[in-house]
Parts: C-alpha cells; structure tokens; sequence
C-alpha cells in the first residue's frame, strides 16, 4: 500500500471535516485539487469522537470507489447515518473530532483456525470475521486504545458481527486482517 504523506493525512482530515459541515451546515463543500493519491481506489473509515466519546463511525472497508469519494461519503454517514446515535447537530461540531483511517486491502489468514491469534498483530492489524450470513470489522486501534491481546481482539470481532465469542475457531468463519494509516484532526 502506497502511504500517505503527513501533508495527505492532514488534507484527508480537512476533506472528512469539510463533507461534515457541509451536509450539516450547507456551508460551501471541500474546494481545491486534491493529490493523485486521493483518486486512487482505497478503503476508509471516518470516525468522529465528542469529548473521547465515540460519536460515530463509518466507512468501506474495501477499495470500492476514489479515496477523495469514499472520505467525504463515509464522513457524512459517520455523522448523520451510524445508527448506534442520532445525528450529529451543527451545535456539536466545535466538540467534534475527526479521525481518518485509510486502509490496505483486508487479506484472508490463511492458517488454521486455532493458530489465529499467533498471525493477529495487535497494534498493526485490524479485524473483518465473516461467517454464518454476517461479518464484523474492528479497526487497527481500537484493540491497542482497550488493551486487548489478539484472543480478545478476535473475540470481539465476532461479538461486533453478533456472532459468538470464539466463532474465529470455527473454520466455516474467515479472518481477514488490514493495515490502516491513521490521521486524526490536529496531528498527523
């Protein structure tokens, strides 16, 4: 995966921020030519946190559309469309932080079930389970920001695509890990 510069990571932030306004406000949208990297096909996350507080958070996690597209769409869905909260208000914007991931290309582990939590790098990986008509996906920092071991991170993958705990033993269930590059508001 092609990284970012801190100059990217710093405008993919400003691109995420001015969507938000702009589907909240009707202020003027995102203006200026973007780097050649942000029309490149890439999977992304928005997340958007008030107070430390999880706020919302959306993305693909596949390379489905232009990086530049797929910040802008997520970033709005994380603001108006995560239907864990209601929608954010202009009221809050000035508490809202926003954080981008961009993400490599999920490959499936290909070991057998039991020695999964041996290929999870905690810190490096994040998580997509999918198995039994559902799938669930955790993004690279959320287990460091809990502390979790790669057992405990693979659990809780299966608990976000509401499945059992220890579903990632099973070998009808696929582990698929991804890289993310992570750029919040105010630091690269």
């Amino acid at each position: 995966m092609v990284l970012l510069t801190p100059e990217g990571g710093s405008c993919a932030v400003r691109l995420a921020r001015g969507a938000v306004e702009h589907a909240i406000l009707d202020t003027s949208g995102p203006a200026g030519d973007l780097a050649p990297i942000f029309r490149e096909k890439r999977g992304v996350f928005v997340t958007l946190t008030e107070q430390g507080n999880l706020r919302g958070c959306i993305g693909f996690p596949y390379p489905v559309m232009p990086l530049g597209d797929a910040i802008r769409e997520a970033a709005v869905a994380a603001a108006l469309q995560d239907p864990r909260f209601p929608p954010v208000r202009g009221s809050e914007l000035p508490a809202i932080t926003i954080e981008v991931t961009v993400l490599s290309v999920p490959q499936k582990l290909a070991c057998d079930p039991a020695d999964r939590p041996s290929h999870v790098e905690v810190g490096r990986h994040g998580l997509i389970v999918q198995g039994m008509g559902t799938s669930g996906l955790l993004l690279p920092q959320v287990a460091t920001e809990y502390g979790w071991d790669s057992t405990t991170f693979l659990d809780h993958t299966c608990t976000k695509a509401g499945l059992p705990g220890r579903c990632w033993t099973k070998k009808g269930v696929e582990v698929l890990t991804f890289e993310g590059q992570i750029f919040h508001e105010g630091r690269s």
